[in-house]
Formats: structure tokens, sequence, C-alpha cells
């Protein structure tokens, strides 16, 4: 049996997704004329407290939108220095925006409003203007930590009043909402603009939203139809996102507990754990980590090697508890 814990994107559409699927009304997006997907971005923007939402292909092209509509070539971002769009997005900030990014030291990816508010330099000639804070809630690399309301409404205080807009990358944003209770209207509200993924814990097979006031709606359309994601028939992926909402966002708290269950095997087994998890992801160290995720995968488990010596592990809807108690077995072999 296989069990794959290499990451929360890996889910496969359930039977009641694909019925909505295959039962999809349709129409052309890029027209505006896709009822499920006009649905679709109604309820987000309304879930996120914001004026629109656009529907959009991937995670990384909702990072990239928000991005383009708002900075200007030669401006700054400012991130933590985990945060996914510097690590895995291919460069993307710079190529899209021309824009170039300052990474400010958190604590398991979570940022320090007042860190944040020294890492910012004032006017200068020299500089690269500052333009942008950008917040990641859930923490990837950060082992799924939550960055709590309280604190996003402190760092995106720092930011506009520093003259910044404040952009919140929310792929994960809907396991911060389940493992603190905190409305997701509350999460996001302090920020400029939004995004959302439906393809990583709610189980659909693509897609993200990015949202945020109605002025800038016009302009993100835009940059996705420069970015190649003008889709057309695309309600059929907007039915598997309605679906994933209706379904499968208070399950999310099944995947924090059986994450919470490994990370607790793995430390009585004596693996150097890294903090335990708050929502669906953890990490440990290895000496060796590609080795050691080679030969787990011989013993049937999914795993990723991100450094040298670390180990990640996601929990998500396709690994139920017997998933979990074989990829445990087959790991203490190894320790």
């Amino acid at each position: 049996m296989w069990i794959d814990l290499r990451s929360d994107t890996l889910t496969r559409p359930t039977a009641g997704m694909r019925r909505a699927i295959a039962d999809a009304e349709v129409g052309d997006d890029v027209f505006g004329e896709d009822p499920t997907v006009n649905r679709l971005e109604g309820r987000v923007a309304a879930l996120l407290g914001k004026e629109s939402a656009l529907f959009v292909p991937s995670g990384t092209m909702a990072n990239q939108i928000a991005f383009r509509i708002l900075t200007e070539p030669g401006d700054e971002i400012v991130m933590e220095a985990d945060a996914h769009p510097f690590h895995y997005e291919a460069g993307g900030a710079a190529v899209v925006s021309g824009v170039t990014i300052r990474l400010v030291q958190g604590e398991r990816g979570v940022l320090d409003p007042a860190v944040v508010r020294t890492a910012l330099r004032p006017p200068n000639v020299h500089h690269a203007p500052a333009r942008l804070l950008s917040v990641e809630n859930t923490s990837n690399r950060g082992g799924g930590a939550v960055t709590s309301a309280q604190r996003c409404r402190e760092l995106c205080a720092v930011a506009h009043e520093a003259g910044l807009h404040a952009h919140l990358d929310g792929a994960r944003l809907w396991n911060a909402h389940v493992a603190t209770g905190t409305p997701l209207a509350e999460l996001a509200g302090p920020f400029d603009v939004v995004n959302v993924c439906m393809s990583k814990g709610l189980g659909a097979p693509a897609g993200s939203l990015v949202a945020g006031p109605r002025a800038l709606a016009e302009k993100a359309r835009r940059t996705r139809k420069m970015l190649g994601g003008g889709m057309r028939q695309v309600g059929i992926l907007a039915a598997a996102a309605e679906y994933a909402l209706d379904h499968h966002v208070s399950r999310l708290a099944e995947d924090h507990a059986r994450a919470r269950t490994l990370w607790e095997g793995l430390r009585d087994a004596g693996f150097a754990v890294e903090a335990a998890p708050e929502t669906n992801i953890l990490y440990f160290r290895v000496s060796d980590a590609p080795a050691f995720v080679g030969t787990l995968r011989e013993r049937g488990v999914g795993a990723i090697a991100i450094a040298q010596d670390r180990v990640r592990l996601v929990t998500h809807l396709d690994v139920d508890d017997a998933g979990v108690a074989r990829a445990l077995e087959a790991l203490r072999a190894l320790g």
C-alpha cells in the first residue's frame, strides 16, 4: 500500500467531486459567461470579506498576479525568509513584475511586526522602494505554522503606516481558519489582496482565487490573460472547488490530528522532530534526507527532502488513520 505524504497537492477528486465536475454548468470564462465560475468567485469573495475574486489556474499565478497589480517595476516586496514566492515560484516576481524581494527572518515562517518595521528602509535614491508586504499563512517551510488574526492586523498596520500594500498568500488559509476557529474574513480582512488555493488541503484538482477591491479586478483579469491564465469552459474546475467548500473545509481538522499523531510517533521513536504541527505539515531532521526519503519510498511511503538534513511530511484527504499507522511503521523501521 502506497502512503503519499509528499504534499497535500496530491489529493485526487472524490467520487462526489467527480459527479459535481460531470454535472457542472459551463460557459466561456474569458467572456465572463461561465456561471459556475461566477458563482464561485462571488462566494469566495464573500468568505474573505472582499469585493471581488478571480479564479486562476494555480497558487503561483495567484501570487504573481497580486504582485503585478500592487507593484511597479523596480519596487521591492518584503516577505519572510522561507516564503513560498521566494523559494518555489521560479523567480516569477522578477520576471513578471520586475521587482526585487527583501527577506526578513521570522520564526517558523511567521513575521514579527517589530522586525518588519526595522527592516523597512527610509526612502533613498540608492534603494528599491518597498511597495508591498507579502505574508504566507500558513507557512509551508515553517511547518504549517499559523499567523494569527491579531498578528495579521499588526503586520498590515506596519505596512500601511509605511505606505506599503499588504498581500496575503493564503494558499492554506483554510487550514489556519480550521486550526484557530477564526473566520476567514478576519484572517484576510487587513490585507489589500488575498489569494487562496483550492487544490491543496481542500482536494480540488486545480485552481486558486485572487480576491480584493473591485477597483483592481480588471487589472487582475488582464494580468491573468497576459500570463496565459484565461481559461474557457472552466466551470468543471470551479464545480470541484465549490464541492470542496461544501464538503472538505471542516474535515481539515482530521488532517491536523493525523499530523499530530505522526509527529508524536516520530518523537517517541527518537527522531529529531521540529515544533509540533499546528496544522497538516511537519518536519524532522536526519543526516542524509535524500537517502532517507529514497529508502522510505522503497517501504511504500512518500516524503520530500527539502534540504540535505530536513524531511517534510504532509497529511491530506487521501491519507486516513490506517495510512498514518502504516507510515509510522515504515518510519520507525528506519529510525
